[in-house]
């Protein structure tokens, strides 16, 4: 490649991004997930689109596909808040355990006497589909107003299904069946439990680090939190465990662990994560020849029937059979199984190991993911609805950043009211911040002054606010308490402190 050539690439890569963020758009309207869109983008460019580029590379894809999903689950992993996953943490484990195992069982049988495929690519079929994908849940059910427990269990199952998937994969494209699959359970059991590890210590000492350790930029915050995530992963499958569990579980505990300069490292993330999407969506795009896909239409229909209609509901019934889930949220989470990205991804393991047969695995796959994601994603507002699932608006967490001050020992925490924010028409004294914290400036209508005790906060306000090492969470607790309860946030519990209150 020569400059010349550089140049054309950015070109095409800078249209494609534009064309991608555009049609965004369009995906937020209609409820598709976006991936659709940028399959879309990418066939229209490959050999028998538009574009005629001839790309038939299932190695690259794969090693592209693994480095966008790591940046897509340290994406969904930092936007997890642990109060909202921790009630759900049994249930969902199972649905990625337990779950995947009946979706596998059920999937494979359908596709061995109904469709006719040898054993071994029946299993590699139903493992590869068993896997919902983390970027069409998280694009889908953050824009649907459903119950926390719900779409809590939906996020942490996408979150932590990829591993094992992942294993059983690579063993059936390797050796076909397994001869005694308890040894296949242990080797599953043994790489998830170094991954968790890896993940939980990687993402403790990293936030420990952040906020023990004052950057010279807030620009270096960002950077820090993603190369963290990235060294989970890649500590973890190093250490031969699960590097997808590592990065989502160190991503987690970065995500809620109120570093500072958040919000400014939470949209970095979100931008990484568009990125990686549209990349990995156009690449498995142009892999894709659509012209060889008419004979593998029909079973990619009959497969996804099963996997949508049976192997999936019965999953999710056997899994959250201990755990007394209405029935009501059992019916949507068995349609909200989105499968994307994830198991195209998987599907071109076969394809680089040489398994007899893989393009047709991949093809199948392929029409299974675009026919069923355009039925369920667009359904699913309409599901809830007629499940009474719905659930109004809460008042929105409160975005506070926040930035060290090394040598004052303490921290300068910014914050805006927001509409629907309940601290709109609280007096700054009724804030009751903790000794040691102190409101120091608001930003009203792009005048700034310091406040009274007097001084009524409102919508759109910009607050400064000072606190001390000691203080400074206890600062951070006492804002949010308030964001959501107002000025009675003690006395309806809603104080984040978990007491009767910070004076």
């Amino acid at each position: 490649m020569n400059v010349h050539h550089l140049n054309q690439l950015l070109l095409v890569c800078s249209v494609v991004l534009l064309v991608a963020v555009a049609a965004v758009r369009i995906s937020s309207r209609s409820g598709l997930p976006s991936l659709l869109v940028y399959l879309g983008i990418g066939v229209v460019m490959g050999q028998d689109g538009l574009g005629h580029v001839g790309f038939n590379s299932a190695a690259l894809t794969q090693v592209i596909g693994y480095a966008a999903l790591v940046v897509i689950l340290a994406e969904g992993g930092l936007g997890t808040k642990w109060k909202e996953i921790r009630p759900v943490l049994p249930s969902a484990s199972v649905l990625a355990s337990l779950g995947v195992g009946v979706s596998v069982g059920v999937t494979a049988a359908g596709a061995h006497y109904l469709v006719g495929l040898d054993w071994r690519m029946a299993l590699i079929i139903g493992a590869v589909v068993s896997s919902t994908d983390a970027a069409a849940v998280f694009s889908v059910l953050r824009r649907i107003p459903l119950p926390a427990r719900v779409t809590a269990t939906l996020e942490a199952e996408s979150g932590f299904n990829d591993a094992p998937v992942v294993i059983l994969v690579v063993a059936f494209a390797a050796a076909g069946p397994v001869e005694h699959w308890y040894v296949l359970v242990g080797e599953i059991a043994l790489e998830l439990a170094i991954g968790a590890a890896v993940g939980l210590a990687v993402g403790w000492i990293g936030a420990w680090g952040l906020r023990h350790v004052a950057l010279p930029a807030s620009g270096l915050y960002p950077i820090a939190v993603m190369a963290i995530a990235v060294t989970a992963y890649a500590a973890g499958a190093l250490a031969h465990g699960s590097g997808f569990l590592a990065v989502y579980l160190a991503s987690m505990i970065l995500g809620n662990a109120r570093l500072p300069h958040w919000p400014a490292t939470r949209g970095f993330a979100e931008g990484l994560g568009w990125i990686a999407q549209i990349g990995m969506f156009v690449l498995l795009g142009l892999l894709v020849t659509p012209h060889d896909l008419g004979d593998d239409i029909w079973p990619a229909l009959v497969i996804g029937l099963v996997l949508t209609m049976v192997a999936r509901p019965l999953s999710v019934v056997l899994s959250l059979a201990p755990f007394r889930v209405p029935w009501p949220e059992q019916a949507l989470m068995s349609w909200a199984g989105l499968r994307g990205a994830v198991p195209i991804i998987l599907a071109t393991i076969p394809m680089v190991t040489g398994v007899a047969g893989s393009r047709r695995i991949f093809n199948i796959v392929f029409v299974l993911v675009v026919v069923y994601t355009l039925i369920q994603g667009p359904t699913l507002p309409w599901l809830a609805r007629k499940l009474r699932l719905g659930e109004q608006g809460e008042a929105s967490d409160l975005g506070i950043e926040s930035a060290p001050l090394e040598r004052l020992r303490g921290h300068l925490l910014s914050l805006t009211v927001a509409e629907g924010s309940r601290m709109h028409g609280v007096e700054v004294s009724e804030l009751r911040m903790p000794p040691g914290a102190a409101v120091t400036l608001v930003v009203r209508e792009g005048k700034s002054f310091v406040p009274l005790p007097t001084t009524v906060l409102r919508h759109e306000d910009e607050l400064l606010v000072v606190a001390t090492d000691p203080v400074r969470d206890a600062a951070e607790r006492r804002l949010r308490a308030v964001a959501q309860g107002g000025k009675l946030a003690d006395w309806l519990g809603t104080d984040g402190a978990g007491t009767g209150g910070s004076r």
